[in-house]
């Protein structure tokens, strides 16, 4: 049987990050359906775990849900993230982007089976270590020397393009602080059993938070 095909995407609305498109596909019956399609920045977020076994956390307002939210520090990668060194075959690129510029930016480094392993995502020259590292810095002025790729995700598959690597982030030294100016930060250092009972009382809903967490608790086998 023939599978989806995707025939057209048509760009509907252009916000200040994000992109919405207008996909018409074929199903494998032969039907047309449209479906939308929302381009962002692929991104990376790390949870930090300090000397005491402490987890990391930046509690920050976020209009989605018009409230505070605990998350991990996180972030979209950046142009200075990517080199010649990612410009490889397999390296796929967004076809819609307008300039270089941002199609650096947008550029989808997860690609070929060989760029998806443990080894690709913890070298210092991977976009997506890049980005969680700076990210870390710039929200708590700590950065991990050490970092452990979890897994990388697609929080609304169907629907968003992006892509969250998350890392775990340990063996900290001090950093500079340099918050973007529309950030208003509080730090949270939780145990892992807090961060838990937080997961369990949905003081803490951000998916990338939670798999982090999980993971964590998962290695470490903590009760």
């Amino acid at each position: 049987m023939q599978g989806w095909e995707l025939k057209e995407r048509n760009l509907k609305y252009k916000a200040h990050r994000v992109r919405v498109y207008e996909d018409e596909l074929v199903k494998p019956s032969g039907e047309t359906v449209y479906y939308d399609f929302v381009e962002n920045r692929n991104g990376s977020g790390v949870l930090l775990v300090d000397e005491e076994g402490k987890l990391i956390f930046v509690k920050q307002y976020r209009n989605s849900i018009n409230g505070d939210d605990i998350e991990i520090p996180a972030g979209c990668a950046e142009t200075e993230d990517f080199d010649a060194t990612n410009n490889s075959k397999n390296a796929n690129t967004f076809q819609y982007s307008e300039t270089p510029s941002e199609s650096a930016i947008k550029r989808n480094t997860i690609g070929e089976s060989g760029e998806r392993s443990r080894e690709y995502f913890e070298n210092p020259e991977n976009p997506f270590y890049k980005c969680a590292i700076r990210e870390a810095e710039e929200e708590t002025g700590l950065i991990p020397t050490k970092l452990t790729f979890v897994n990388y995700i697609v929080a609304s598959i169907g629907l968003f393009s992006e892509k969250t690597a998350i890392y775990i982030g340990t063996e900290l030294k001090e950093g500079v602080l340099n918050r973007d100016s529309d950030e208003y930060i509080e730090i949270i250092r939780l145990t892992p059993g807090e961060a838990m009972d937080f997961i369990k009382n949905g003081k803490i809903v951000d998916s990338k938070t939670i798999i982090s967490i999980m993971y964590y608790m998962l290695c470490n086998k903590h009760n």
